[in-house]
């Protein structure tokens, strides 16, 4: 299939391959490889970065990450932010770049959880992680210096799917308030019945293949509840106000239209952005004006949803 894609990101199309998610240790091994090539946020000095070990109720221990701007006032805002990978792949490093953009330019303290990876651990495994996270970060908000009634979800792909799962939760469960929610190309439904998931077979970074392989392996053979596939859910009232962008040449395209359409009915303040000539997770191909768009955007919607 032919595709327009922005004049700044197609030479570089042709080295974007979707990771195969069959095998997922190797899927693994590129993603480090290919994150590794990123370019560093700079300075970074002016983020201090920390790990710390916290309790998941039935369920091992797990790390989150913690990127705070340095030389600002507390209490600060906070955002949970769950690496994108497909849920199978990614660690703490993934979103290294992103979350100390985030945190310096937002000012605001990022915690990025290590959750558990599927196959080896379907949901809710790692949806859990990420909630005791979220409940982990309110709970210490005096000790990190945040302000526990300006902290926000979001994330990329994968990561954005989590995000949302976790702001479902935290409705559902009378968890801790939410701010915002922010969604980028987000991973939602696990059906791929939207046009975009059934056409676009060969585009760069993620296709319908892999994107039905992901989702085996998250559900593991269980059947999805819309904390899984957000998607599924029919009642979206009640979630905090979102922001949400997409990439016009990216299977996930329509079904996160779709989401934030369903958010704008459901009464929910929603911005919806579609990136004209991008693809998924072409973010990361910094030097395009259409990626310049997308920090730009993040960076604003961030700063709105979290500002006292």
């Amino acid at each position: 299939m032919s595709y327009d894609f922005d004049p700044e990101l197609k030479p570089f199309v042709p080295r974007m391959r979707p990771l195969d998610y069959t095998e997922p240790r190797t899927a693994r091994a590129t993603m480090r490889e290919v994150m590794a090539r990123q370019p560093a946020y700079e300075p970074i000095s002016r983020v201090l970065v920390e790990d710390r070990r916290i309790p998941v109720p039935d369920g091992p221990e797990t790390t989150v990450r913690l990127y705070r701007p340095m030389d600002r006032p507390g209490p600060l805002p906070a955002l949970v932010f769950p690496h994108w990978g497909g849920f199978v792949t990614g660690d703490l490093d993934t979103s290294l770049t992103a979350a100390t953009r985030i945190a310096d330019l937002v000012g605001a303290v990022v915690v990025s959880p290590d959750y558990r990876l599927a196959p080896e651990h379907p949901f809710p495994a790692g949806l859990q992680d990420c909630y005791a996270a979220l409940e982990w970060t309110v709970a210490h908000a005096g000790q990190l210096r945040i302000d526990p009634d300006r902290i926000g979800v979001g994330g990329f792909s994968a990561g954005g799917g989590l995000a949302t799962g976790l702001a479902l939760l935290a409705r559902d469960r009378k968890g801790p308030p939410l701010r915002c929610l922010y969604l980028l190309f987000p991973q939602l439904d696990d059906r791929l019945d939207t046009l975009s998931a059934r056409n676009f077979v060969d585009t760069p970074m993620l296709d319908r293949a892999n994107l039905a392989v992901s989702w085996q392996h998250y559900l593991g053979g269980g059947k999805a509840t819309h904390y899984a596939a957000p998607a599924r859910a029919e009642d979206l009232s009640g979630l905090p106000p979102a922001f949400v962008g997409v990439c016009e040449f990216d299977p996930l395209r329509d079904e996160g239209i779709t989401f934030a359409h369903r958010l704008i009915q459901a009464g929910v303040k929603t911005e919806l952005r579609h990136y004209q000539g991008a693809f998924h997770a072409s973010i990361g191909l910094a030097h395009a004006a259409v990626s310049q768009r997308m920090v730009t955007d993040q960076v604003e919607a961030l700063c709105h949803g979290l500002a006292a």
